[in-house]
């Protein structure tokens, strides 16, 4: 073979492709296309074609061995012996004891009272233990007060009084300059236990606190271990303790243990900010490691609708750490499936195993007493299957990503300069398969999306909910037919009888061209995820060099296949990884994404740029094989059979298997709402039963159980009231646009709200003070809406600076523990200039909603007979509220908001 980069047009006859037509007479024209070979005339060869059957065998066997060594190292939990330091039986013991109190919301009694007794008997038994060790240990129970503001969920503010946190300090009996800090949470949401959000961790933190306090050597350093009483709270114990407490001069760096999911493997998600010698710390002392870079940048993308502690350590103690979470079966996260029973032990003790080693290494480290020295620089780091991490500083990957890239421009370059290819040939030949490439992905990820609108469209959305890889069978078989199609008719179509080995090497040279491009903008932009593609260039290019020998004697044999796919195997296992952790984390997230999203287009274009990414490598093959109709034809049946199972509904999303449940969220809350004039008479008053939907289908498939709650009732946004008038309990109201109030008995709580306005005085620069009290339950919400031309200019809130949401309106959530008094705030507004005469009356409408989460005034009785017809598969998460609208506040006075008792 004379060149692998000409393009030559001849006539191909069979499986074996002879070159000797394109070496006969120099002048003779090779195609419709003008291309030429004037080269001299070189000995005849046989190449090698693969057979249709062969190469989708070739394939699919490559692909399902490395998916299912993906799979077999995810439930390899334990890798090796377990060192026996740390206790995975006792610490499930603390798990059970933790869980058997029910779901433990701040301010409950399970949380405030049970929980925290349960901790401190364990914390004093070990510090009884260890009275004659070289260790001792300092208990404080920390009951905070205070308030912040953050961007989540579009920004709002917090504000806590009296909740709890459990602060151990292990230090050697000298004491300890510098400590390390671990953090779990033991509170939950309502309505579930929280085994693994985040009971388990806890669990885990007392054991680690038992084997280090029980060390025969000192340790160098102390460790603080935080038992917060308060993250569900959106991270407000995290905040009281890292704000006010003593200890926290003197900690350098954290742990923080958290759960996106129901057990399996602990990842490491994100580290720092910077100081690259925690992620060497997790790699040189992990039994077990699992971490992803990727996972970090994804995560502090804001992609993922969630935060943890890490945010507030970072953003408002400044200290870095390392952010672990439990990933698997987020299904029923946040559910009343979330048990001790479904986390495996193996899963403890892989857990305990990594956070005591890791902890070990940090406290006995020099770099913890001088952190600040290491702080600069970030790190590229990520496992392989579980077995070992590989880490190494950014700014060296930055280096190999340009060698790597360097290497690749070379090798094309090289191609580009060979005799033959005169008048830029061969850079014209790339340019346009490169172009039909892009092409097929822009027509293939256009035609997936109409599939997935068409199904949303017949009401069919979260078919996959329960059976994900019915979604392959639509949208991938779509995504990979639409491409094989494109392919294959530019293949018959344009190129005609061109030698199908160039073809095949041509189109190689084109992945590699598009994933050397995406290395160099994603280091361009500074991401350590660069480290993907230049895995993903390195290794096809090193074995396509070593190949290239048996490619061009004998082109596409069997030994030449199997190297080449041998060649892709570590790049593209570690690839389809980051697929599943991707399908893993966002498939569950699509169930409680709201109402606005549609989760089929999402998903579709997951599984449509998984499939592209996945094929780049094969298009390859794809160009050396002669025919490709059976694999079309298997390709549109597996799609059409599946679009019709779907568009029948035989495939239902939901499912109450206890095995693996794929329960539908629903909210409903037992509502008595007042609304007020400026004049401080009630304009409105009604009560219902507040329904939402936390996923697309909405009640499509909840009206044929229960009726009455259907589109008749559905809601509308009253855009003169502070958040449309509805009492919710977080600013979401953008993601849940769609829900049903079905009118209900008024509720009639023990402890009803008291909205009070305490004092109303007119500043001398021109603004007005006003000054409220409410009492009421553990958890409120307060919404401010200021009218046209008013602005809010302080508060008595965070930093004083008012943080509105995404709709220009103001949400400030309170949360209290045990015992707390009144809540009493203030805020300063500035009243419009010129009035709106045709808005409301006043400057700002203020409302107040108090949220029953737990005891005797958390269900009704209306309340507890439509969750008892609420089908098995659906998982109906309720409490009791009052809202109550506190009057359009005018600029003359306030005297008119009376007190008034719900």
């Amino acid at each position: 073979m004379e060149s692998d980069t000409t393009i030559r047009r001849v006539k191909v006859l069979g499986t074996r492709n002879s070159v000797s037509q394109a070496h006969g007479d120099p002048a003779a024209p090779c195609g419709g296309n003008g291309y030429s070979d004037g080269q001299k005339r070189k000995p005849e060869v046989n190449l090698y074609l693969l057979r249709e059957g062969a190469a989708a065998s070739l394939v699919c066997v490559f692909i399902f061995v490395l998916w299912g060594l993906v799979h077999l190292s995810l439930q390899q939990l334990v890798v090796g012996e377990s060192t026996g330091e740390f206790n995975a039986v006792r610490a499930r013991r603390h798990l059970e004891r933790i869980t058997s109190v029910g779901s433990r919301p701040v301010g409950s009694r399970e949380n405030e009272v049970l929980t925290v007794g349960y901790l401190l008997e364990q914390i004093e038994h070990i510090k009884r233990e260890t009275t004659t060790g070289p260790h001792q240990l300092t208990v404080d129970v920390q009951r905070p007060t205070g308030s912040f503001s953050i961007d989540f969920l579009g920004g709002f503010t917090s504000f806590y009084d009296g909740i709890t946190n459990i602060a151990v300090k292990l230090e050697p009996k000298a004491g300890a300059h510098h400590l390390m800090l671990a953090n779990c949470h033991f509170d939950t949401v309502a309505n579930s236990p929280g085994a693994s959000d985040d009971a388990v961790s806890c669990a885990v933190m007392l054991e680690v606190l038992h084997s280090l306090a029980n060390l025969s050597a000192p340790l160098r350093h102390g460790v603080v271990f935080l038992f917060n009483g308060a993250e569900e709270n959106v991270l407000q114990a995290s905040h009281g303790f890292i704000t006010q407490h003593p200890w926290v001069k003197q900690v350098r760096a954290f742990i923080n243990l958290e759960a996106a999911g129901v057990g399996g493997k602990e990842v490491v998600f994100q580290t720092g900010p910077e100081n690259p010698w925690l992620v060497q710390a997790y790699v040189h002392a992990a039994k077990h490691p699992f971490a992803s870079v990727v996972g970090q940048e994804v995560f502090q993308s804001g992609i993922i609708p969630s935060d943890t502690d890490f945010r507030i350590y970072r953003d408002f103690g400044n200290i870095p750490g390392i952010d672990l979470a439990f990933i698997e079966n987020g299904f029923i996260y946040h559910t009343k499936y979330d048990t001790a029973d479904r986390i495996l032990t193996d899963s403890i003790q892989r857990a305990g195993d990594n956070i005591l080693a890791v902890l070990k290494h940090l406290v006995m480290s020099e770099k913890l007493a001088d952190s600040s020295a290491y702080r600069h620089g970030n790190m590229v780091f990520f496992d392989l299957l579980g077995v070992v991490v590989v880490a190494y500083p950014a700014r060296v990957g930055t280096i190999l990503n340009y060698v790597v890239a360097t290497a690749t421009f070379l090798y094309l370059a090289k191609k580009a300069s060979r005799p033959g290819n005169g008048g830029g040939r061969y850079v014209r030949d790339l340019a346009f398969a490169t172009g039909v490439s892009l092409l097929s992905w822009f027509v293939t990820l256009l035609s997936v999306l109409i599939v997935a609108l068409l199904v949303t469209l017949l009401g069919r959305s979260m078919f996959w909910y329960t059976h994900f890889y019915t979604s392959i069978c639509l949208y991938g078989a779509a995504a990979t037919g639409k491409m094989v199609l494109i392919h294959t008719l530019a293949k018959n179509l344009y190129y005609g009888g061109v030698r199908l080995v160039e073809l095949g090497e041509l189109y190689f040279d084109v992945s590699l061209l598009l994933w050397c491009c995406s290395l160099v903008w994603l280091t361009q932009q500074g991401l350590c995820s660069a480290y993907v593609p230049m895995l993903m260039v390195a290794f096809p290019l090193a074995a396509k060099l070593l190949l290239t020998k048996e490619f061009k004697h004998k082109g596409a044999s069997l030994i030449y296949c199997v190297l080449y796919l041998l060649g892709l195997a570590l790049p593209y296992v570690h690839f389809m990884f980051l697929i599943w952790v991707v399908f893993e984390i966002f498939t569950p997230i699509l169930g409680r994404s709201g109402t606005e999203i549609p989760p089929d287009v999402v998903l579709a274009t997951l599984v449509t740029l998984a499939t592209i990414f996945l094929s780049s490598f094969f298009l390859h093959f794809m160009y050396l094989v002669r025919s490709s109709k059976w694999i079309l034809a298997g390709l549109g049946s597996v799609f059409a059979v599946t679009l019709l199972l779907v568009s029948c509904g035989f495939i239902f999303p939901y499912s109450a298997s206890p095995d693996s449940p794929r329960p539908k969220r629903v909210f409903l809350q037992h509502t008595t709402r007042t609304f007020h004039n400026i004049h401080g008479q009630v304009e409105s008053r009604d009560s219902g039963l507040w329904v939402n939907s936390f996923d697309y289908t909405c009640m499509q498939y909840i009206t044929p159980h229960i009726p009455e709650i259907n589109d008749t009732i559905r809601t509308r946004c009253r855009d003169d009231r502070p958040f449309c008038g509805y009492p919710w309990f977080l600013p979401v109201k953008f993601l849940s646009k769609k829900n049903w109030y079905l009118p209900a008995p008024e509720v009639a709580p023990s402890l009803p709200v008291e909205f009070i306005l305490l004092s109303r005085e007119e500043t001398s620069w021109g603004t007005v003070k006003m000054t409220f009290s409410v009492k009421g339950p553990s958890h409120m919400s307060l919404y401010l809406m200021p009218h046209r031309g008013a602005s809010l200019s302080t508060w008595s809130f965070g930093d004083g600076t008012p943080q509105f949401d995404l709709s220009g309106e103001y949400f400030v959530f309170y949360s209290r523990g045990l015992d707390a008094p009144p809540w009493t705030f203030w805020f300063e507004i500035q009243p419009p200039r010129d009035p709106d005469p045709s808005g409301p009356e006043g400057m700002i409408s203020v409302a107040i909603s108090s949220h029953y989460f737990f005891g005797e005034n958390q269900r009704t009785a209306q309340l507890e007979e439509i969750l008892r017809r609420f089908p098995p598969w659906a998982f109906p998460s309720s409490w009791g509220f009052h809202r109550l609208h506190g009057g359009d506040v005018c600029t003359l006075t306030l005297n008119h908001l009376i007190p008034v008792a719900m």
